[in-house]
């Protein structure tokens, strides 16, 4: 069997279904016809008894996936009071959350730019497989948005407090990186990933066998050397306590140095946004009830006016000078932070496929 749309490849190879990205021009963001494809395809495998288990690739070119289709979401934001955004939202997040309480193991090979959207549907897989290509980053802050599609439950479950460093500055991680910090099962060398698949193809069965079968070591994880500083600076849910944290220690810290100016290109709406988001959703045992809270975050933050604004300076006219409303941390109320994580009116949440 093997069904193909412009934008995802699905096929069934025996007992494995297959699902690749196929936007390479664009690093495989996902659009809401993607979004679609999959979740139809992973509906109709849950229920054949053949399918034993799901890979999840990219067709080609140097992305996994690049995030979501940020040009329609601004569109949105600009021209219908947000509308179509929300619907974007709503249903990539069923995909996310299918995809987090899928029956049968699904296999995410995460080799190159995986970030945004891409990560909303890789961390939900059993195994997932980062590479050298590797590059993790949730840079929402950037853009004024917010890191959604089920960051805030995956993030605020890492150690040492590396989730919120990473919803704050946006900071990429590579394949070795992603190992240590748990977001990556496994890490393979990307000349192997074509056996990879093929062997899990012939035995769906033994998949976290092939996966674990020496494949060398990985590099030396960067960021582990400085875990020490980010559980210290990033230790509070309070966002101009981190500032203060990192500003204390400038002059003699170069690296402290570095991230307190990173901050101080982000949306201090979004940091906060994030910092709130991040708590609740560490004290949640319900995914979709995260999912749940994220709709309402970004039904709100999408006309908020950091987005379309942010969108600009870093993706549209790339003059890197947002004007960020709010400007400063202190700006941005606890009120204002309250009303964007406030309930939708009755028949507005968001909910899971049925």
């Amino acid at each position: 069997m093997s069904e193909m749309t412009d934008q995802v490849l699905i096929h069934k190879h025996g007992r494995v279904g297959h699902i690749s990205l196929n936007r390479p021009k664009a690093l495989h963001a996902l659009t809401l016809e993607m979004c679609h494809a999959m979740s139809a395809a992973l509906a109709d495998w849950a229920d054949d008894d053949e399918v034993e288990a799901i890979i999840l690739d990219h067709a080609e070119g140097r992305g996994f996936c690049a995030g979501g289709d940020i040009a329609f979401l601004r569109n949105s934001a600009l021209n219908d009071g947000g509308v179509s955004g929300r619907k974007f939202f709503h249903d990539e997040y069923q995909l996310n959350h299918q995809m987090f309480t899928y029956g049968k193991p699904i296999v995410a090979f995460m080799d190159g730019i995986t970030m945004g959207g891409g990560v909303g549907i890789a961390l939900p897989a059993k195994f997932r497989v980062a590479t050298e290509n590797t590059r993790f980053a949730m840079p929402e802050t950037g853009i004024g948005l917010f890191p959604d599609v089920g960051g805030g439950w995956h993030l605020s479950r890492l150690g040492g407090r590396l989730g919120q460093f990473l919803a704050l500055t946006g900071a990429r991680l590579d394949g070795a990186e992603c190992l240590w910090a748990g977001i990556a099962t496994h890490y393979v060398p990307s000349e192997m990933l074509a056996e990879l698949k093929a062997r899990i193809i012939e035995k769906p069965d033994r998949i976290a066998g092939i996966l674990s079968e020496p494949v060398g070591t990985p590099p030396k994880a960067r960021i582990e050397g400085n875990a020490d500083k980010i559980a210290k600076h990033f230790a509070s849910d309070r966002y101009e306590d981190i500032l203060a944290s990192l500003e204390a220690v400038m002059d003699e810290d170069e690296w402290a140095a570095k991230e307190r100016d990173t901050l101080g290109t982000k949306s201090p709406q979004t940091c906060k946004v994030a910092l709130r988001q991040l708590a609740e959703s560490k004290r949640l045992t319900d995914f979709a009830d995260n999912m749940r809270m994220e709709y309402r975050i970004a039904s709100r933050v999408i006309i908020r006016p950091d987005f379309a604004e942010g969108v600009r300076a870093v993706i549209v006219d790339k003059t890197g000078d947002p004007r960020w409303d709010p400007p400063t941390p202190e700006e941005v109320t606890e009120e204002l932070i309250d009303s964007i994580f406030a309930p939708l009116p009755e028949g507005e949440e968001w909910v899971p496929l049925t």
